[in-house]
């Protein structure tokens, strides 16, 4: 099939690749645009994974207060400071505000995880598996896969992205490093609530971000 100007432009418009890398996606793909673009996604992806060892030193920080009751302060971290300013990077470091301000992670990756509370609580998973009269002998795997939801849903980059659940906040940072050509890495966050520590009356913060987002 014969690849056209106006194909390699939609193909460009959808995903913003140059447009070398999208002619030769259609001609790959025998024009298929659908094709095209996951053509696209997979290559950027692999290039992704290439840049993660980068030094990625400079980026922001950047802040958000949700209804004066719940902050996060974080620090993203790119290549250069052009990237920095990119709307695309900017508004990466806002989504994942809301991230945190709705899901409340414990850490950025697995490797900041208190390996002391990671085994406190395996110890009581194991506890009570046994206790519900499972087999000794397929305790430890049943553990295990409720070890890894444990960190789905307490580590950041482990979490269901909050804009669209079928992919992972890490999953969405690959997407921006290979649409922008750079690293770019979540370095370290804190999250303030109101009142946190003192007894009071718990608010569903997660349920009014989310709402949130899907009203924007």
């Amino acid at each position: 099939m014969k690849v056209t100007a106006g194909m390699v432009k939609e193909l460009r418009e959808r995903t913003q690749a140059g447009m070398l890398d999208c002619k030769k996606a259609l001609k790959e793909t025998d024009g298929d645009m659908d094709k095209a673009v996951a053509f696209l996604r997979k290559k950027g992806l692999s290039k992704a994974a290439k840049k993660a060892g980068r030094a990625a030193t400079e980026g922001a920080v950047v802040s958000y207060i949700h209804g004066g009751r719940v902050g996060v302060l974080l620090e993203v971290n790119c290549e250069t400071d052009f990237v920095a300013k990119l709307e695309d990077f900017q508004n990466f470091c806002h989504d994942v505000c809301l991230q945190i301000a709705a899901m409340n992670p414990q850490a950025v990756g697995r490797d900041e995880v208190d390996p002391a509370k990671v085994e406190a609580e395996r110890a009581i998973l194991k506890a009570r598996a046994l206790n519900s009269g499972k087999p000794e002998k397929i305790v430890d795997k049943i553990v295990d896969g409720q070890i890894n939801k444990y960190y789905t849903e307490t580590v950041l980059l482990e979490q269901k992205f909050v804009k669209d659940d079928k992919k992972s906040v890490e999953d969405v940072q690959r997407e921006l490093v290979a649409k922008i050509g750079e690293n770019v890495k979540i370095r370290r966050f804190v999250r303030f609530e109101l009142g946190e520590g003192l007894e009071k009356k718990q608010e569903n913060f997660a349920a009014e971000v989310a709402a949130q987002v899907a009203a924007s």
